[in-house]
């Protein structure tokens, strides 16, 4: 992707009469080794559903070298990028985001999990580096799936459920429906990120919740991302080349009933650096169905959402905008 025109640019939808971003140094701190990652998980999915983690198994190299792979696709001309197919689902995406009218300031590929990634061509657009990069997209996917199933372990442990694997197992069937996607954005230099005169932010990714169960991010050192407070107010998130961000999906929403939050977020376009970020979406089986988990519910608790097959919920949601509250049509009628 070029940079683009401020005539082009104004294409884009923007955040206006935005003050200098201060950035929070409240986001929650899990280290994966340590004895307390179990509650500090569940306390940071109650309050922000967000938190970063740090020991977390990835390793440095099989980031750097998928991360330079990705570099390098991105600069490639645009006609070669198309070659590696048209993002509906899976390929090569730009500007669209969905098929329901969102925009932002990025370019991305969205892979499947299958290890063979039959789904993308890789093969036009890479050539002879497509099977390295298929070699390094198994590694690096295998480890970032590790640690979702630890994360999700530590996470059944902490809500002191007894089936320590009720969680992970939805990740580790072999038909699971997790996604893999790279983002770009490029430098918007009609973006004002952390300028503190009245003016205007492109929108490199809307607003919006992730529909699975937890989404693991990782990108290199460029801002741009924010998350919404329980208040409704936007904090910015330091960036942070070594560590990860989880993300609280919609599905981990339904299944504590409501005690962990969904974290609406959103990307900023930055008006000086290009940013990269990988993030794995870890989606059950479409089959599978979503509902509040039983030994969950205290008491007299009322279910709050209805059981859904991840099929039907996945459908209703990428039939909507970003912005839209997805959970919606699967909330429970309350009596009157």
């Amino acid at each position: 992707m070029v940079v683009l025109s401020k005539t082009t640019t104004e294409q884009y939808p923007c955040i206006r009469n935005i003050k200098q971003t201060t950035f929070s140094t409240e986001i929650p701190l899990v280290d994966l080794s340590k004895p307390d990652a179990k509650n500090l998980i569940v306390k940071a999915c109650e309050e922000f559903g967000f938190f970063k983690v740090i020991n977390h198994g990835v390793s440095m190299e099989s980031i750097t070298l998928l991360e330079s792979e990705a570099v390098k696709f991105f600069s490639m001309p645009f006609n070669q990028k198309e070659k590696a197919g048209p993002a509906n689902p899976f390929g090569y995406g730009n500007k669209n985001i969905g098929q329901n009218g969102d925009v932002g300031w990025v370019e991305y590929l969205l892979l499947t999990n299958n290890q063979d990634f039959n789904s993308i061509r890789l093969s036009p657009a890479f050539g002879k580096d497509s099977d390295k990069l298929r070699c390094l997209l198994s590694d690096y996917m295998s480890s970032v799936k590790k640690m979702a199933c630890e994360i999700l372990e530590l996470m059944a442990e902490g809500l002191n459920i007894e089936q320590k694997n009720v969680l992970s197992k939805l990740l580790m069937d072999k038909d699971s429906d997790c996604i893999f996607r790279v983002n770009h954005y490029p430098p918007c230099p009609e973006s004002i990120l952390n300028n503190d005169d009245d003016g205007e932010n492109v929108i490199g990714f809307g607003e919006h919740t992730d529909p699975q169960i937890i989404s693991l991010l990782r990108s290199n050192n460029t801002s741009g991302l924010q998350i919404c407070l329980k208040d409704k107010s936007w904090i910015s998130v330091p960036s942070d080349h070594n560590s990860f961000f989880v993300n609280v999906g919609d599905s981990l929403q339904v299944m504590t009933n409501g005690r962990f939050k969904s974290v609406r977020h959103r990307v900023l376009a930055n008006g000086l650096k290009s940013r990269l970020s990988m993030i794995y979406f870890c989606g059950p089986n479409l089959s599978e169905k979503i509902a509040p988990l039983p030994f969950l519910i205290k008491g007299n608790e009322s279910l709050l959402y209805r059981e859904f097959t991840w099929f039907e919920y996945k459908k209703s949601a990428y039939a909507t905008r970003l912005s839209d509250n997805r959970l919606g049509h699967f909330e429970r009628i309350k009596d009157s």
